[in-house]
């Protein structure tokens, strides 16, 4: 017999929780092991229950759930992240991809197109919802947003000093990778700081690893 897919729900607001409680309760081969109102509690239960899926909302106070999906799918890669959401713009979207979400649904989805999100994202299948889909291939059809740079504002110097920021690299190492003086490191981080109007190192390491740098 067949183990039911594992399935840990994360959602800010308890309405939600309790009406996707009450699906999984009543969709044959599908047991939900936990349930969380934020993006930190989610990662804790996630490394602690290791389910198959994690039903994932974005926005949430604290750590949203963009993050939360890159650190669960850095430290477990085998959870699949199936995003449910009511947002469906393009910089979530993309960000919620880059980050390793299998699957992308709005909130208003049916019964029957959530637990097939489930099963599919759980058998390695990447699942949107209709209008993400078309949203998807719409943006992959327009050359020039396939071709543009992340954060075109910097240089490419500038951004390969952001990516090994993202991955955690100090100055001096950067400084060592690139072949360049750590003053000509630091004087980079400076401009990058500047451009992209972050507040210290600390917030620029988060966007660009929301971005999908530094992975």
């Amino acid at each position: 017999m067949t183990a039911p897919l594992r399935v840990l729900v994360v959602d800010d607001h308890p309405v939600v929780r309790t009406g996707l409680r009450a699906v999984l309760a009543t969709t044959p081969g599908i047991e939900q092991v936990g349930e969380a109102e934020s993006g930190a509690a989610a990662l804790a239960l996630a490394e602690e229950l290791l389910p198959d899926v994690v039903i994932m909302d974005i926005h949430m106070p604290g750590m949203d759930g963009i993050e939360a999906t890159r650190r669960i799918i850095a430290s477990a890669p085998s959870i699949a992240v199936l995003v449910l959401t009511m947002h469906d713009d393009d910089d979530t979207v993309f960000a919620a991809m880059r980050a390793g979400a299998r699957g992308y649904l709005l909130k208003g989805a049916d019964q029957d197109e959530v637990t097939r999100a489930i099963v599919g994202v759980a058998n390695g299948e990447a699942i949107f919802g209709p209008a993400i889909a078309d949203r998807v291939l719409r943006y992959f059809a327009t050359p020039s947003r396939t071709t543009l740079a992340l954060f075109p504002e910097l240089t490419d110097r500038e951004r390969d000093v952001l990516h090994l920021l993202a991955s955690g690299q100090s100055n001096q190492r950067i400084a060592r990778d690139l072949g360049v003086s750590a003053k000509t490191v630091a004087n980079h981080v400076s401009n990058i700081l500047n451009k992209l109007q972050a507040v210290d190192r600390a917030e620029a390491i988060e966007r660009a690893r929301r971005a999908g740098l530094g992975r």
